[in-house]
């Protein structure tokens, strides 16, 4: 907190150029400064809605943005709008008081078909929404077309497939695929994939505290992630993702599991979507299980004492108008939280018909997907367990002897 205390400060005595009101703007906290030319673009598309454009102040430590929103949230320092996770992150500092409630803008767009409805669970808190999405991702694996035509693969469309893309690339000296715990999180990646592919309802109820992480789907699931370490098909868990798209560029990996928000960096690595890259969903262990995809959404949320609160309310609630959704979709060559706003990238577009089409399953992401403190935990095991320090079955031990505590306490404390 210490950390945090000092950019308070710091952030405090340059007040009068940060998240004090300034005519014609409304300012947004965010912890990705590479998304500030996109809110920018985004914000002059609002203004021709709202009359204020968007002046984002972004934090590159997660970290320190994280405490530095907390400390600051019911306070005359808090900014107009706040780039949040959904999920429990979102309910956790809607609990500690000090957001707008924003249920009437939510079901307005709902109404309109500008958003999901099945969005509710991961914005809603109390029966009220406390958040508007920011963007919809879906968790993929990205692959070289150029490296699979030589060596005559095609995207897998069944568990069988993806085991021979797996075996040719490793003969011929690529690793098949990318896995890293560099920055934390990453290290849910595989596990939710697993997991899910192995059984899609078992995750939901996993990740909704009534499953065990000792129960045979999540077994399974460890087993499969244990056998492609075992088989060299894993990089090093040191394997910093932000080198994924170079990799796959010079063909050195052959697959590379993020979400599709990592089509923006597959073109700064000068990777043309569909020509250089495509991309796929996991496929099931099982032909006869559901198929299901991970989803992503981050939201906008409103602090109460937002010094433009007026402003950041016509803001938020003209966000998913598609006039504003086409500018920011194509900045971020990923799909826009409106459905009706169709991904301009081909490869995201193809993704979003299979999503249609095969009627898959949303999941959500593991990060967002239960109590902060027992997530930031397991996370930590799941590190533990791709630098080889624990087994299969001890650190799935672990997560459940955790998770029995921390549900635990939640619930004790929503009473």
């Amino acid at each position: 907190m210490a950390a945090g205390a000092a950019v308070l400060t710091a952030g405090g005595c340059a007040r009068g150029a940060g998240t004090s009101a300034q005519p014609g703007t409304t300012s947004i906290s965010n912890d990705n400064a590479t998304w500030d030319d996109g809110y920018r673009a985004a914000g002059r598309a609002l203004k021709k809605i709202t009359g204020y454009e968007l002046r984002p102040l972004s934090n590159p430590s997660v970290t320190s943005y994280q405490q530095v929103v907390q400390m600051t949230l019911q306070t005359s320092k808090a900014s107009d709008l706040v780039k949040w996770a959904s999920g429990y992150q979102l309910k956790r500092l809607a609990r500690a008081g000090g957001l707008t409630d924003l249920t009437g803008v939510w079901e307005r767009y709902a109404d309109r078909g500008w958003l999901r409805r099945a969005s509710k669970e991961a914005v809603f808190y109390r029966g009220k929404a406390y958040g508007i999405p920011l963007y919809e991702s879906y968790y993929v694996l990205f692959y070289s077309k150029p490296l699979f035509r030589r060596l005559g693969l095609k995207a897998p469309a069944s568990w069988d497939e993806l085991m021979h893309c797996a075996e040719v690339l490793q003969r011929h000296k690529v690793t098949p695929f990318l896995a890293s715990q560099v920055g934390g999180w990453p290290a849910t990646e595989w596990f939710q994939e697993f997991v899910s592919k192995v059984d899609p309802q078992f995750y939901r109820r996993l990740v909704a505290g009534r499953a065990s992480y000792t129960d045979e789907p999540a077994r399974r699931a460890m087993e499969l992630w244990h056998d492609f370490q075992r088989k060299g098909w894993m990089t090093s868990p040191d394997f910093d993702q932000a080198r994924g798209p170079g990799a796959l560029k010079e063909g050195t990996v052959g697959m590379f599991l993020h979400g599709t928000w990592q089509a923006a960096g597959m073109s700064a690595a000068g990777i043309e979507p569909g020509k250089d890259y495509g991309a796929f969903i996991l496929p099931t262990v099982r032909p006869s299980t559901p198929r299901s995809v991970i989803t992503e959404s981050g939201v906008f949320a409103v602090p109460s004492r937002a010094a433009s609160h007026g402003a950041a309310m016509k803001n938020v609630g003209a966000w998913l108008s598609p006039s504003v959704q086409r500018v920011w979709s194509d900045f971020l060559q990923d799909s826009s939280a409106n459905p009706k706003v169709a991904a301009s990238n081909p490869v995201v577009a193809a993704l979003q018909g299979d999503i249609a089409r095969e009627h898959r399953l949303p999941l959500v992401r593991y990060w967002e997907s239960g109590p902060p403190s027992l997530i930031q935990g397991n996370t930590d095991d799941l590190g533990g367990f791709m630098a080889g320090q624990t087994s299969p079955v001890t650190t799935l031990r672990r997560m459940q002897e955790r998770a029995h505590d921390e549900w635990a306490a939640w619930r004790r404390d929503e009473a």
